[in-house]
């Protein structure tokens, strides 16, 4: 009887230590999760022939946000609805080619909506054509029927061409594929995105009128007003400038020539004075 006492005593007291290892933190933690908000959109976010999301917004964003301690999901999101999805909080950021230093079709600024972090790549708007259309000069478009990407900088680029008559769509390859069928005549895209259809596969006989863009713009990654990543990702864009991440990034991608990589002086698009 004795002997069954002492055995059923120590039974008790390694079930007692393994709750208290438990209790001390044996167990591992649960990584913490932060959502991006994408659209489909080479070479910055897109499915290779795996089906597996990849490019350079995919890869930059899970190195930040690795360091950061963040598990990253991607959530794909129709760019029209990208502010009410971010005050939401269905997503933390909006991570995709975000065009920063421009107005929405409305007036307002993209900085008085939301808090940018440094600028990250040059970008411009282009037109985008089919081969042998005769567009060269803007008045050209007019009277023709361009699409853009709703709610993009593409679509307040495509409004300032007089006589125009626009069409929005959901994605910017839409406005590709709109051209492609005729049923539009010119598309605004993003050039990272142009330099990457046009000409290649179903898009071979399109092409990009390069008298017809736009200014220099700039992306930067979108957080909700008053956010505490946006100084934290700010000091890991400029930590992977300096130590060669984003370089090897933009090479990998085909964008090294837009890329930034130095941050030193830089300040975030709402607080340029």
């Amino acid at each position: 009887m004795k002997k069954a006492v002492k055995l059923l005593s120590l039974v008790l007291a390694v079930l007692m230590c393994m709750v208290a290892f438990t209790a001390c933190g044996g167990e591992k933690k649960e990584q913490k999760s932060l959502v991006v908000g994408y659209t489909i959109y080479s070479p910055m976010n897109y499915l290779d022939a795996e089906n597996k999301l990849i490019g350079f917004d995919t890869e930059l964003a899970e190195k930040v946000f690795s360091n950061l301690g963040y598990k990253v999901i991607f959530k794909e999101i129709q760019w029209d609805n990208k502010y009410t999805d971010l005050n939401a909080g269905t997503i933390d950021c909006i991570w995709n080619g975000f065009t920063c230093n421009t107005a929405d079709d409305d007036g307002v600024m993209r900085a008085e909506k939301v808090d940018f972090s440094y600028n990250y790549m040059e970008n411009r708007q282009v037109i985008v054509v089919k081969n042998g259309s005769g567009v060269a000069a803007a008045a050209d478009l007019k009277g023709k029927i361009g699409t853009a990407e709703s709610g993009s900088a593409g679509e307040t680029y495509a409004k300032s061409f007089e006589g125009m008559v626009f069409k929005g769509v959901i994605k910017q390859t839409d406005g590709l594929m709109e051209v492609n069928a005729g049923t539009a005549d010119f598309a605004v895209v993003d050039a990272q995105l142009a330099k990457s259809y046009c000409g290649k596969g179903d898009y071979a006989n399109l092409t990009i009128v390069d008298a017809l863009s736009s200014d220099v713009e700039y992306y930067a990654i979108g957080f909700k007003k008053g956010s505490d990543l946006t100084k934290k990702v700010n000091e890991q864009l400029d930590k992977l400038g300096a130590d060669g991440t984003i370089k090897a990034l933009a090479v990998k991608y085909g964008v090294e020539t837009t890329a930034i990589t130095d941050y030193a002086d830089q300040k975030a698009p709402q607080d340029e004075k």
